[in-house]
């Protein structure tokens, strides 16, 4: 159960915090990295560190691990890391840091949507209502283009902000069988182990399949680009997926969900000190997104 102590809710604060600045951060890095590598290879790098720093941890673990669990496991690092890693790095190519921040947000009212359709949960006409809110942003999001006023933002159509949206639904996979399939198991294995089990696979891809080692050797600023993913990985995929698991343990979901809407004010507010334009519709879209978000998790508490 989670913890309800008084004297514990600044830790709990602090940890929110921490997280948010962590997670809302990571678009800006991902749209620095790109300026040097390719798409696929800031999702494969940005895999292979994050799966390494935690590799002491995994690896004294698979013994312990039953066969079913590892399959588990193995789902979890592909759809709650691997995946979503090469999504959002392919959006940001076309999809400016700070909208596909905002477009992130929908990932709770995804672990409601995807928990209903495979596993058996409830969603209520307020999870409902929120989601039909949130995608009519994420639809004026992804029809604005970058330039315009009035009307002539949407003389194009950004249909990158999907992949976010694809994102997203991996996420609400990943919570759901997390919460009925290895709900036993410590949340710092559960993130060692599924991102060691899909390192090979992302090792292969960077080192074999791509420039990634000749664009290191010889392009200008390439080290810095590399530290920025380097930093994405350790940061913000390895330590805040162990900070976010044990918050959970923690506190109440309810509590550890409002990460959700710290996260997109962090990468507008990264976004526009990086000279990102946002216009009125953008403006239109962010405020339903968040709406739908919060009114579809107001007071819903994770199904047991």
């Amino acid at each position: 159960m989670p913890e309800s102590n008084p004297s514990n809710r600044p830790k709990h604060w602090g940890m929110l915090v921490v997280l948010a600045l962590i997670w809302g951060s990571s678009f800006i890095l991902i749209k620095k990295a790109l300026l040097v590598f390719s798409a696929g290879e800031v999702g494969a790098l940005r895999i292979v560190t994050a799966a390494t720093v935690l590799l002491p941890l995994a690896m004294p673990q698979l013994k312990r691990l039953q066969n079913k669990q590892l399959g588990y496991l193995l789902s979890i690092g592909f759809v709650g890391s691997f995946i979503p890693a090469f999504l959002f790095a392919t959006a940001q190519t076309n999809l400016s840091s700070s909208l596909a921040g905002v477009i992130n947000a929908l990932t709770p009212l995804m672990v409601v949507t995807v928990g209903a359709f495979f596993f058996g949960t409830r969603i209520t006409n307020r999870n409902a209502l929120g989601l039909l809110i949130a995608f009519a942003g994420v639809g004026i999001l992804v029809m604005a283009g970058s330039e315009g006023k009035g009307w002539a933002v949407f003389s194009s159509i950004n249909l990158y902000g999907l992949l976010v949206v694809g994102a997203t639904i991996c996420y609400g996979l990943n919570v759901n069988i997390i919460k009925f399939r290895v709900q036993e198991i410590e949340a710092k294995v559960i993130t060692a182990v599924s991102l060691m089990m899909v390192l090979p696979l992302a090792a292969i891809y960077l080192w074999g399949f791509t420039d990634f080692s000749f664009k290191l050797l010889h392009m200008e600023g390439s080290w810095i680009a590399a530290g920025y993913i380097a930093a994405l990985g350790i940061i913000g995929t390895a330590a805040a997926l162990v900070l976010f698991n044990t918050m959970v343990k923690l506190v109440t979901p309810v509590f550890a969900s409002s990460v959700t809407y710290l996260v997109p004010m962090v990468a507008l507010f990264w976004g526009v000190l990086d000279g990102e334009s946002l216009f009125l519709f953008h403006y239109v879209g962010i405020f339903a997104v968040i709406m739908g978000v919060w009114l579809g998790n107001r007071k819903s508490k994770f199904p047991k």
